[in-house]
């Protein structure tokens, strides 16, 4: 449940989307009416035209009262406004070019869907149409919407998928800098440069966007984003991964490696940060640009050697050492229980909820495995929770974070990650060997999983950049006058 590689796959992400509209239902209502209806649409309800269809000031309305419901911070209106009516365009483009290409879901395939999703939220059918019903929508619309989404998502899927391309080297090195993590080694990976000497830094950032013609408000948001990734990337995290949740957040936080350079090829604003940071070091302080603010971390500094090609090969009495072994990692057998994010549960009841649990299993009046199979709302519920023996980076880092710092026995506070809220608690630690194989394996998901996500986002921009869009009137709710 907890790996990070689960949602690359089409279905997973297809039951999750159908999850989260199902509970989108208990307080959104009918976004349309008939189809006669849509035909007479008054050009004032329609915020934009994307290429031959259009976005409405109801759907932003929904969506944004979707999103109240979850109790998430949001910001403020006019922002939260925009950012709802770009994320409908983009959805709509997709949509209109999986129909033009084919994509289809059909009628038999979203009824195994719906099924599963009903399965899934201890559902019958019939119980699933009341409870649609009493949202004020309708089954049907309850379809039509599930069917986008699963549209949607096989579209991205065919679309990013094929882009992503991972190299036997790649492999090799995030095999190299990991076991060099787990073991506790902190030695540059190349040799360093004698003083004086010329060298290359490889430099990596977290960009977040904030240009000179950004008001205040908004550029003290960036620069207070910027200084919280900054503080975690001190911590025992992989940088590249905090870019990716970053990211995944904000879809206009970058982050990227920007690969060996010397430093004459480096950005000077980047390099006067890190001329005096080690490998493996984040930069003393955020770095502001004309275009926003920049997280650094030096990843590595080498000798550069003169003619040299850019990947030598390693010198023979050194090639043992190079190759791939077998390493003994610290696994660690944990159970959880997991209140979902979902309509209708704030960050506080869930918080609240879990903090009760915790203090009933510390005061023994209550059993932390049969509390995770009344309540918990994951897989691993039939099993007290339980989810088996766990390596270093194979579950979440918020969760790993906070089951590493627990002892055996103990039961975490809260911890929030992006499945929702959990209670943990450590039930044993062994040391274990981590073949070849198995983390060949998971360097390619891992891998595969950032790439996945910064190619997605590429493809978003190209398909938003071809298509015509025309913003008519978005600012006003569908029930201003005009």
């Amino acid at each position: 449940m907890m790996c990070r590689n689960r949602f690359n796959q089409a279905f997973a992400a297809t039951i999750l989307a159908g999850a989260a509209l199902l509970s989108q239902f208990a307080f959104a209502q009918d976004s349309s009416k008939t189809a006669a209806d849509s035909k007479i649409r008054n050009i004032d309800g329609v915020a934009a035209v994307v290429n031959t269809g259009y976005v409405t000031r109801k759907e932003i309305d929904d969506r944004i009262a979707a999103l109240q419901k979850q109790g998430a911070k949001l910001p403020d209106a006019a922002t939260l406004r925009k950012t709802v009516l770009e994320r409908l365009i983009l959805e709509k483009i997709q949509i209109q070019n999986a129909e033009q290409e084919g994509l289809a879901v059909s009628n038999k395939e979203l009824d195994k869907i719906i099924g599963d999703i009903a399965t899934k939220n201890k559902l019958t059918i019939a119980e699933l149409k009341i409870k649609i019903a009493a949202s004020g929508s309708t089954y049907e619309r309850y379809r039509e919407m599930l069917r986008e989404e699963v549209t949607i998502s096989r579209y991205r899927e065919r679309e990013v998928e094929g882009k992503v391309k991972i190299s036997d080297a790649e492999i090799d090195n995030f095999i190299t800098d990991r076991n060099r993590a787990v073991t506790g080694g902190g030695a540059a990976r190349s040799t360093p440069a004698a003083k004086g000497e010329p060298e290359e830094i490889d430099v990596a950032q977290i960009f977040i966007p904030a240009d000179a013609s950004a008001g205040a408000g908004a550029q003290a948001e960036a620069k207070k984003k910027a200084e919280a990734l900054l503080r975690e990337a001190r911590g025992d995290v992989d940088f590249l991964q905090l870019g990716a949740m970053a990211a995944k957040d904000n879809p206009k936080i970058k982050f990227q490696e920007l690969g060996y350079r010397t430093p004459e090829r480096l950005p000077q604003l980047f390099y006067e940060a890190v001329r005096n940071t080690g490998g493996g070091q984040v930069a003393n302080a955020v770095v502001k640009s004309p275009a926003g603010y920049h997280v650094l971390k030096v990843l590595d500094r080498r000798a550069l050697v003169a003619g040299a090609p850019e990947v030598q090969p390693a010198a023979p009495q050194e090639s043992a050492s190079s190759i791939p072994q077998n390493i003994m990692v610290t696994q660690t057998l944990s159970r959880h229980i997991l209140l979902r994010n979902r309509a209708g549960l704030t960050d506080q009841d869930a918080e609240r909820r879990l903090a009760g649990y915790r203090d009933q299993v510390r005061a023994k009046t209550a059993d932390f495995g049969e509390l995770a199979k009344k309540y918990s709302e994951d897989g691993s519920a039939p099993n007290g929770g339980n989810l088996g023996w766990m390596g270093p980076g194979d579950l979440v880092p918020e969760f790993d974070q906070a089951m590493n710092r627990l002892q055996i026995g103990e039961v975490s506070n809260p911890v929030k990650t992006e499945f929702g809220w959990h209670l943990i608690q450590v039930l044993e630690r062994r040391e274990a060997q981590l073949t070849v194989e198995k983390q060949r394996q998971f360097a390619r998901a891992a891998i595969r999983e950032r790439k996945f996500e910064q190619a997605y986002q590429d493809w978003l921009r190209e398909l938003r950049d071809t298509a015509t869009v025309k913003i008519i009137n978005a600012d006003d709710p569908a029930a201003s006058p005009r």
